[in-house]
């Protein structure tokens, strides 16, 4: 069995492969570090409830974007099984190219999720992925990570209002029932969740225009984090994957057994 942790800033993704194959996932939230001994009764617990045994695990995959937590987690991982996890890195086999400027310090979840995409779909793409940051990764038809963009997450965006503005306040980011707001909170819900989904269709239409100005295919558009549900139909033609990081991580393990 393989566990592959996706390490994020706000959750802990943690996901078990038998022969290449998902098996579950679950969601940890970030927080403070806890101890290896920790989290090693938290993952018994996962596969407890999953009827499974942590001691049949063969192999880990680390990657993260939270530098005090990587060190912890390659522990963990190695006393569970006994070697040392592979961590997601630009120079590993990944089955695509990474031409960015500085591409060591291209997030290991981008990676993870560029290289899922292009094993399944084959083509030029724009991978979004709506967690704490909202990426936009552009990967060319024949396999090149061109880069992408970083904006804002939604809750970051909520965040940075209600912190700034001294008469407003916490609200729910579903989407609000109407467009136009009756009042502080439903105004305030409505500029958050519509002017995120706005601003995820105007960059998806840009990058689109920019790719096919360089005699790209049109590019398949794939969603994946914590909201991509949310803002699906604004998207209709795009495809959600819920565990497109994870089953990077598993691809990119598969491809550097030695």
């Amino acid at each position: 069995m393989l566990i592959a942790a996706d390490i994020g800033n706000t959750n802990i993704v943690i996901g078990f492969f038998k022969d290449g194959n998902f098996l579950f996932s679950r969601r940890l939230h970030t927080g403070p570090p806890q101890s290896v001994d920790e989290y090693e009764m938290l993952l018994r617990g996962m596969l407890f409830a999953f009827n499974g045994d942590l001691d049949t695990a063969e192999s880990g995959v680390v990657a993260s974007v939270v530098p005090e937590l990587t060190g912890v987690f390659i522990e963990l991982l190695k006393r569970i099984t006994g070697q040392k996890p592979l961590i997601v890195d630009h120079a590993l086999k990944l089955g695509i190219r990474i031409e960015t400027d500085f591409p060591e310090k291209v997030g290991h979840d981008r990676i993870a999720n560029a290289v899922a995409a292009y094993h399944q779909h084959r083509t030029s793409l724009i991978v979004i992925d709506c967690g704490t940051a909202t990426t936009f990764d552009v990967i060319r038809s024949d396999g090149v990570f061109e880069g992408g963009l970083i904006c804002p997450g939604m809750l970051i965006s909520a965040e940075a209002l209600y912190s700034r503005a001294a008469q407003l306040f916490q609200v729910n980011l579903d989407k609000p029932e109407q467009l136009i707001g009756k009042n502080t909170t439903e105004s305030m819900q409505s500029g958050i969740f519509n002017g995120y989904c706005a601003m995820i269709e105007a960059l998806v239409v840009k990058i689109t225009e920019d790719l096919k100005e360089r005699n790209q295919p049109e590019p398949k558009v794939i969603i994946t984090g914590g909201h991509a549900t949310k803002i699906s139909e604004y998207l209709p033609d795009a495809a959600i994957e819920e565990n497109l990081t994870l089953t990077g991580l598993s691809l990119i393990h598969l491809l550097n057994q030695k």
